[in-house]
C-alpha cells in the first residue's frame, strides 16, 4: 500500500465504483459482509472506509437503515490551515470534550458496543490498526452527539491531524510510544458514556487531551534537544578537522 492505510485504499475503491455508476446516488450500498468479500478485506476495514467516505460527503450512514450514496457530490476539499499539533489538539480538547458530554445523553447501545470493540482494536500491535480504531472511536462519539455541526467540526480536525505533515508526525511520535496509556484513557471515556454520565465523559475526554498535550511538549523538547546536540557535534567535527589541516 506504499504506507497508505488499508481503509483509505478501500475507500478509494468504493469511490471509484460510485463514480463508475455501480452504486448510483441515493442507492443503498451492499452490506459490510458482501463488500468485504467483494474487495477482499475485513468487515472492520469496510466500516472504516465507509466512515471516511461519509466524512467527505460521498456516503450517508443511516443508523438502522444502512449506508447510502449521497444524492449530491461533495464540494472540492477546503485547503487546511497552517495549524500546529498543539493548536489542533487544543481545539480537539475543547470541542471533543463537549461532544462526549452530548453523546452521554444520546448514545445508543449499538454505539456503545461499537466503542468497546474499537478499544480492543486499539490494543493491536499493528500501528495502523490501532490508529484506525482510535479515529473511529472519536468519530463514533461525534456521531453519537447527534449534532451535525459538531460532527463536521470534529471530522475537519481529524483531517488536520492526518493531512498536515507536521501535525501527523507529532501525533505519531507520541502515540506509538504510549499505546497502553492511550487505550486506558479511551476506556475511561467509554465507561463514562456507558454510564450516561455527561460530566464524567467530558472530564475523561479532557484528561485524555491534557495528557496528550503534555506528551507532545515532552516529545518536542526532546527533538529540539537532539537537534541542538546534532548541530554541536557537526560543529565539533568541522572545527577539529580544520585544526588538523596543516
Amino acid at each position: 500500500m506504499s504506507g497508505k492505510r488499508l481503509f483509505q485504499s478501500v475507500a478509494e475503491q468504493i469511490a471509484e465504483l460510485i463514480d463508475e455508476g455501480a452504486f448510483p446516488p441515493g442507492t443503498r450500498l451492499p452490506g459490510e459482509r458482501e463488500l468485504a468479500e467483494r474487495l477482499g478485506v475485513s468487515r472492520v476495514t469496510i466500516r472504516e472506509a465507509e466512515i471516511a467516505l461519509q466524512a467527505v460527503g460521498r456516503l450517508e450512514i443511516k443508523t438502522g437503515s444502512g449506508v447510502y450514496v449521497s444524492e449530491t457530490q461533495p464540494a472540492s476539499r477546503v485547503t487546511l490551515p497552517k495549524a500546529s499539533a498543539f493548536e489542533v489538539t487544543e481545539a480537539r480538547l475543547l470541542i471533543e470534550s463537549e461532544a462526549a458530554a452530548l453523546a452521554a445523553h444520546n448514545i445508543t447501545e449499538e454505539a456503545i458496543a461499537r466503542l468497546e470493540e474499537l478499544i480492543e482494536q486499539m490494543r493491536s500491535p499493528d500501528n495502523d490498526t490501532a490508529n484506525e480504531a482510535d479515529e473511529a472511536f472519536h468519530l463514533t462519539i461525534a456521531e453519537a452527539s447527534n449534532n451535525a455541526a459538531m460532527v463536521h467540526t470534529i471530522k475537519s480536525l481529524w483531517r488536520m491531524r492526518e493531512e498536515i505533515p507536521d501535525v501527523k508526525a507529532t501525533y505519531e511520535a507520541v502515540c506509538v510510544h504510549d499505546a497502553e496509556t492511550r487505550t486506558a484513557e479511551h476506556r475511561a471515556v467509554f465507561e463514562a458514556l456507558r454510564a450516561r454520565d455527561s460530566a464524567a465523559a467530558r472530564s475523561a475526554m479532557r484528561d485524555h487531551f491534557h495528557r496528550l498535550i503534555t506528551a507532545m511538549l515532552d516529545a518536542t523538547e526532546k527533538m529540539a534537544l537532539e537537534a541542538v546536540q546534532q548541530r554541536a557535534l557537526e560543529s565539533r567535527e568541522r572545527f577539529l578537522a580544520s585544526a588538523r589541516i596543516g
